[in-house]
């Protein structure tokens, strides 16, 4: 029964991560939303209260039924215990130096902006690439210079996070995940948890070699809740109905009690990680000096440069989503494996919104396929030395016919009264329909840069 469990639960994550239901994506979506560290960069207060509530009242549910690298690591746990049909684990002391030294030390990345920090370790962010990199292994683009760096971070992170779960269980959930350590503080006050009736209790082991956090301290019949993920397994487990899942209004002498100087330190953590995201919102509306000039331009609804980069954690939901190719990972070291626009492949459209759809962090704000042709998210540029002629000297006019938002004309040059391509840079886009249909190979003789600020 867990091991069907596993695999359904692994089967549902992974559908919400690749957003299956392609017509009306919407529907699996809210899932997405209900990510922790997507949710707080989106600012979005409804999510971040509803997994505070639930966690201090059921415990840390949210890392055995929401979040989807959790669900990961229960179906390699899963594995192992059916090929060596015994489980075997065992308590295992918390690593606190570890656990909150990484806590703080994120929080203090995340506080000075170093993206890299939530895109490597963001749990949802993670599996999503671990997802995605699979599918773009199938239909070969992995590979392609865009998408490698992504594709290396998937494998490490999957052999990794896959390794820790075969052999240790919940060991990257316990130890280095954001998202497992601040939910492990909350959860140490919840209404409802697992508890030991050291009465019915016969040491017998079970529960503790079942235990997938190794938090079950069945020698001193203590629980460490922090770690606990409230899957059930040692109720299930337990024989002589030692194990409870109750209320517990008081703390338990046996595993209950509150470090005060933990306490202290994971409350001054979790105001770091809050003073980050608050920091970084603030900085959300910046102007063109909030952000280094790039040459490509991110998604069209981001608002600025600067706005994406800070709310974006890799997750790569709307690479695959896009639905033309234009949308690829940065190579670029300041925001490696974000998403930036390219048009070897497409364009974007002006009737396409897919990419809108499927943020979890509110980094493309949603917005309805009528209003993407009054969105500037980029303007061409002719490098007329490349600009390919006819015999008869003329410029192909190829970018002009094929505008869609009418921005490109052929004006009379001063050499020779030859017509050649001019660029309304306020009526521009950015679509890249241009520089995707211009016939200057293997360098366009149009290309398009990003705007600093999206123009409505």
């Amino acid at each position: 029964m867990k091991w069907i469990r596993a695999v359904l639960g692994l089967l549902f994550c992974t559908a919400v991560t690749l957003f299956l239901s392609a017509i009306t994506p919407r529907y699996l979506a809210w899932a997405a939303e209900l990510q922790l560290l997507p949710a707080l960069l989106a600012v979005n207060i409804a999510a971040i209260a509803f997994i505070l509530l639930i966690t201090l009242v059921f415990g840390r549910i949210y890392c055995s039924v929401i979040c989807p690298q959790g669900v990961f690591q229960d179906f390699f746990f899963a594995l192992r215990t059916r090929i060596f049909r015994s489980r075997g684990g065992h308590f295992v002391p918390e690593r606190k130096w570890l656990r909150y030294g990484f806590f703080v030390l994120f929080c203090a990345l995340l506080l000075c902006g170093v993206q890299a920090a939530v895109a490597l370790f963001a749990p949802y962010s993670a599996y999503g690439r671990m997802v995605r990199t699979v599918l773009a292994l199938a239909d070969g683009s992995a590979w392609a210079p865009p998408a490698l760096a992504v594709s290396i971070v998937a494998v490490i992170t999957f052999v990794l996070v896959g390794l820790l779960a075969f052999f240790g269980g919940r060991t990257w959930c316990n130890t280095l995940c954001p998202v497992g350590t601040l939910l492990g503080f909350f959860s140490r006050f919840s209404l409802l948890r697992p508890v030991l009736d050291t009465d019915k209790c016969v040491s017998c082991g079970k529960c503790e070699r079942g235990c997938k956090s190794s938090c079950i301290d069945i020698r001193n019949k203590r629980i460490d809740y922090s770690r606990c993920v409230v899957c059930f397994d040692c109720l299930s487990d337990c024989k002589f109905g030692a194990m409870k899942y109750r209320f517990a209004y008081r703390r338990q002498s046996s595993g209950s009690a509150v470090d005060s100087g933990r306490r202290r330190f994971i409350s001054g953590s979790a105001l770091l990680l809050g003073a980050g995201v608050s920091a970084r919102a603030k900085s959300l509306a910046g102007g063109p000096e909030a952000a280094p000039l790039l040459p490509r331009p991110v998604p069209p609804g981001s608002g600025s440069r600067a706005r994406f980069f800070s709310k974006c954690t890799a997750c790569q939901a709307c690479v695959t989503a896009c639905p033309n190719g234009v949308l690829r990972p940065s190579t670029d070291l300041a925001h490696l494996m974000q998403p930036e626009m390219g048009f070897d492949k497409g364009y974007c459209r002006p009737e396409c919104n897919a990419c809108s759809l499927v943020c979890p962090t509110d980094a493309i704000r949603p917005f309805a396929r009528e209003q993407k042709p009054d969105i500037h998210f980029g303007y061409a540029s002719v490098d007329l030395e490349r600009c390919v002629v006819n015999t008869d000297g003329v410029q192909c006019g190829n970018c002009a016919r094929h505008c869609p938002a009418g921005a490109i004309r052929m004006v009379a040059s001063g050499e020779g009264g030859h017509r050649v391509p001019s660029v309304d840079t306020e009526r521009c886009t950015g679509c890249g329909a241009c520089e995707y249909l211009c016939p200057a190979k293997p360098v366009s003789a149009i290309r398009v840069t990003g705007r600093e600020i999206h123009i409505m």
